[in-house]
């Protein structure tokens, strides 16, 4: 199985990053994709270190919910585009089940037991109720498992957003596989299926990446007038909108209102992606490690009282706490913890397999 958050090799729609260059049977990752995972998933660590900040005031507030307006959307987008190729063979489906559901049950289980150690030793295990940040895997694993019906449809896009816009008005939505979440996303991964190399080379005009810049310093304003006035609930698509006490219709503007502007920010930020090769290359092989074991780290600290130092109620600790979750999340990249956790996040469970008569693999 590949995620845009996993290793693979690249050479087909399904692969983790397209080939680029070279001759006849020359296989090897754009460096593109694993910039912009490398980028992201620092981004989704750093806003989960600002979550516990006391009193972190407008300015980072502001902060927050302009990164989450697009950095999830992004990673969704690009596991949509790393599925085209998903069909429903046995091959597929087993990959698919070694990446997404085995360290889906891995790490439900460490993550339960680790609450228990550090916060609350009656804390149940609900494999059902994703602990947390691994509502992605059960998602990622119900989004790819529909891929081909989304690729037979004549208006995919606009489908999936209507499903969200229904899910955001509706109120019978339970919390198995963090379902609200999985509708309203869904979306971004469907659009994904749609894009096209040429889609992200289009980014790379110097108009659209000075238009970046004007792009993001308005959201940022919009962001920091929205901070008293909105609540950033939305921006988790995990709930509806009569429970966030608003009337039914604005479930379905802010979905509209959302997307849009999700994926303009989100073609913002990949438009200043780098393209060449740099230090963080070969870090965006390994984001999905960075993903599963950074929760640790941030909420080991909430629980055991890291946060509750004065220093981090002032801009310099602020800071701290921001470069310290880039910092963390970019060591949880690297190859050695990569190889060290591969057992976990990438098992091959050749085990598993039922062998034919012939003694080959099924």
């Amino acid at each position: 199985m590949v995620s845009p958050l996993s290793p693979a090799r690249a050479g087909s729609p399904s692969s983790d990053s397209a080939p680029v260059g070279g001759g006849a049977g020359a296989v090897e990752r754009d460096p593109f994709f694993d910039n912009a995972k490398y980028l992201a998933i620092a981004l989704v660590a750093v806003g989960h270190a600002w979550e516990p900040l006391p009193g972190s005031g407008r300015v980072v507030e502001a902060l927050y919910t302009f990164v989450y307006a697009f950095h999830m959307p992004v990673f969704i987008v690009l596991a949509g585009y790393f599925s085209r190729g998903f069909d429903l063979s046995p091959k597929r489906l087993w990959r698919l089940v070694t990446g997404v559901l085995v360290p889906y049950a891995v790490f439900e289980v460490a993550y339960t037991l680790f609450h228990r150690a550090v916060e609350d030793p009656g804390f149940p295990l609900t494999p059902a109720d994703p602990y947390w940040i691994l509502w992605f895997l059960p998602a990622l694993f119900l989004w790819r498992i529909t891929a081909p019906l989304w690729q037979l449809v004549r208006w995919p896009v606009p489908l999936a957003l209507a499903i969200a816009a229904l899910a955001s008005m509706s109120t019978g939505i339970g919390d198995d596989l963090q379902l609200m979440r999985v509708l309203q996303f869904l979306p971004f991964f469907v659009l994904g299926l749609r894009l096209r190399p040429e889609h992200f080379a289009y980014l790379r005009r110097a108009w659209v990446r000075a238009a970046a810049l004007p792009v993001f310093l308005a959201a940022l304003l919009v962001a920091y007038w929205s901070v008293p006035r909105v609540t950033t609930s939305w921006l988790f698509r995990s709930y509806s909108a009569r429970e966030l006490n608003e009337p039914v219709w604005t479930g379905a503007a802010m979905t509209l209102l959302l997307f849009a502007a999700a994926i303009v920010l989100g073609a913002c930020f990949l438009a200043w992606v780098p393209r060449r090769r740099l230090w963080m290359t070969a870090l965006g092989a390994g984001t999905l490690y960075g993903y599963l074991l950074h929760g640790f780290f941030i909420r080991g600290a909430r629980y055991l009282g890291g946060y509750d130092d004065p220093f981090l109620e002032t801009p310099p600790g602020r800071v701290a706490v921001t470069l310290a979750a880039a910092l963390l999340v970019t060591a949880l990249c690297t190859p050695p913890v990569q190889r060290l956790f591969r057992y976990a996040v990438e098992p091959r469970m050749r085990w598993a397999l039922r062998r034919d008569g012939d003694g080959t693999q099924a």
